[in-house]
């Protein structure tokens, strides 16, 4: 056998050893961070949202794609330890929604890149730059519209024709919420309505606003929806059941528990957008360049069961416009 045959079998051998060897080494799969604010039931309808978002984008949870949920149930104190807990993982990209979850990812890390799935305006809160370019680690999806408190007014309204007092309940440690507030308000009183405004800053301050809107009885109840009003979604349901008081709620997930209506951003729709924007970045786009969006479905929802408790009727023009009806 001649030298140069042999130096070029040797050769070949050894390439063929390796290319084989780096063929079985295992494809990482991508790892990511689902930060909850409340519980895995309490927003199923988002979960599943961007399950199939993952889904349509070619990624099957378990086999190419790995995600890691941690879940504050409510207690949104446990934020900021779950946010570590996810980033020492070293997962890829973390998904959240509202703006006590940014703030928890915030503190933890300025490199991992943080999609939100649903929040307020997050330029007015100080975590990005503008809509167009958002410049850090985070982008995502905003439900602000500046239509969605009027239309909420006017159903009511239109359910309720002679209400002139409504009560509002809303966090009011919350900026974004300030401006939904205002933007309320506005609403109320170009349709000759007086609001009643039950602020709260901490799960301690929801009964003691029930005891206080009991005396004032107002007409109807609105709930501008965000971590710590949705937190608190079971005592402030039971709260309107008992006290027979119609309410409008600013996410389905409310009516699902038996809330009575809600008019709001469609979320399953927002989510399924989140898990797109999970795909571009693992396929190397930037946060900071991927346009902050905004929902473009709506919805309204009616629990006529909801109604029967309180001994509502929900006319039947205002019923036929709702996109989800249950019965």
């Amino acid at each position: 056998m001649s030298r140069n045959f042999f130096v070029w079998l040797l050769t070949t051998v050894l390439l063929t050893t390796a290319f084989s060897a780096e063929a079985q080494q295992p494809t990482k799969i991508p790892r990511i961070g689902f930060l909850g604010t409340s519980s895995a039931s309490a927003i199923s309808v988002r979960v599943e949202g961007f399950r199939q978002g993952l889904r349509e984008n070619g990624y099957v949870e378990g086999q190419n794609i790995a995600i890691e949920y941690r879940w504050a149930e409510g207690k949104l104190d446990r934020l900021p330890n779950l946010a570590a807990e996810l980033v020492s993982h070293k997962v890829d990209i973390i998904v959240t929604h509202g703006d006590a979850g940014i703030r928890a990812l915030k503190q933890a890390t300025k490199t991992i890149p943080i999609v939100v799935g649903v929040t307020g305006d997050l330029v007015v809160t100080g975590h990005a730059v503008s809509l167009a370019r958002p410049g850090g680690n985070i982008t995502g999806f905003v439900d602000t519209s500046p239509d969605l408190s009027g239309k909420r007014m006017e159903l009511l309204k239109e359910i309720l024709p002679k209400v002139s007092h409504i009560a509002i309940l809303w966090n009011a440690a919350n900026p974004v919420k300030v401006l939904d507030f205002k933007e309320t308000e506005a609403a109320a009183q170009a349709l000759g309505l007086k609001l009643q405004s039950l602020e709260v800053r901490a799960s301690e301050d929801f009964e003691k606003n029930f005891k206080i809107a009991t005396t004032r009885h107002p007409g109807a109840l609105v709930v501008l929806q965000d971590a710590l009003t949705t937190a608190n979604t079971r005592s402030t349901v039971d709260f309107a059941t008992k006290s027979r008081l119609p309410a409008m709620y600013g996410s389905s997930e409310v009516v699902d528990v038996g809330g009575l209506m809600s008019y709001a951003a469609n979320l399953s729709d927002l989510f399924r957008r989140t898990a797109v924007y999970v795909d571009k970045i693992l396929k190397g786009a930037k946060p900071a360049d991927l346009p902050i969006e905004q929902p473009t479905k709506f919805e309204f929802i009616v629990n006529l069961k909801a109604a029967k408790q309180i001994g509502l009727t929900i006319p039947p023009n205002v019923l036929a416009r709702a996109d989800r009806v249950i019965r």
